[in-house]
């Protein structure tokens, strides 16, 4: 009996190609860093194929899919998978939505608390043999009003630990219904500019989509605070970055 074949493309745990080796009846190839040309000529002879963010699934990839079945993304985002042409061709497309949910919310607390406390510029000060407290004093969580633009896995995440530094916790995700907020501890808005107008620190957590993709640009960046403090650790793609380094330089 043939062996069910897997590509993978990308860097992704050893322990999850360990789990994929231990099955007998599973062959694994891990080819990381092949390019598009290469992996045209050969994906068809796989039954799968595991990728990252390091690999683009194209319409002309899969254009002659041969054996393939399957495209598993080992992530959340599916940004870099033609997934209409993979349903075309009858190729299941997967992610991993919950992989790594804990990791993105702390990561976001922890960009949070860099961002108000300075800790970055603080610790290169340090460094230097400085000592200039009052200049790195920073802001406080306590008390601010964080605006979570998406209220999925993580963004509900993140904001059951803002709620735990005493953060008033609003949100705009205009597929979440007001119950599922409330659950969270978190107001619900209306508009995203009713987000931006209230927030001191706003945290992005939606994938990058034709309806998110520059969702935040000069008009939006006008709407804030001034001072506010942005994380984004979701796409680059949903703020207009061009339009955030002009507001950056302007203060």
């Amino acid at each position: 009996m043939a062996r069910f074949k897997v590509l993978v493309t990308d860097n992704i745990a050893q322990e999850g190609v360990d789990i994929l080796e231990a099955d007998a009846s599973i062959a694994v190839d891990v080819k990381v860093g092949i390019d598009s040309v290469e992996l045209k000529q050969i994906i068809g002879d796989y039954d799968a194929i595991v990728t990252r963010s390091g690999t683009t699934v194209t319409a002309d990839l899969i254009e002659n899919p041969g054996k393939l079945k399957i495209i598993g993304r080992a992530g959340v985002g599916l940004d870099n998978v033609d997934i209409e042409a993979a349903s075309i061709k009858g190729i299941i497309v997967m992610n991993a939505p919950t992989g790594n949910t804990i990791a993105a919310t702390e990561l976001t607390i922890g960009m949070m608390l860099s961002a108000c406390r300075k800790i970055p510029a603080a610790n290169i000060s340090l460094k230097n043999r400085e000592w200039n407290r009052k200049k790195y004093m920073g802001i406080q969580l306590y008390g601010k009003t964080l605006g979570i633009v998406g209220l999925g896995r993580i963004g509900g995440n993140v904001a059951v630990r803002a709620k735990s530094f005493g953060m008033q916790v609003i949100a705009f995700d205009p597929y979440v219904k007001k119950a599922k907020a409330e659950a969270h501890g978190v107001n619900l808005c209306e508009t995203l500019d009713e987000l931006l107008a209230a927030s001191d620190i706003i945290t992005f957590h939606t994938p990058l989509t034709d309806e998110t993709t520059n969702m935040v640009a000069a008009t939006e960046i006008a709407k804030m605070k001034d001072g506010v403090v942005l994380v984004n650790c979701a796409r680059g793609g949903i703020i207009n970055e061009n339009d955030l380094y002009e507001a950056v330089k302007s203060g």
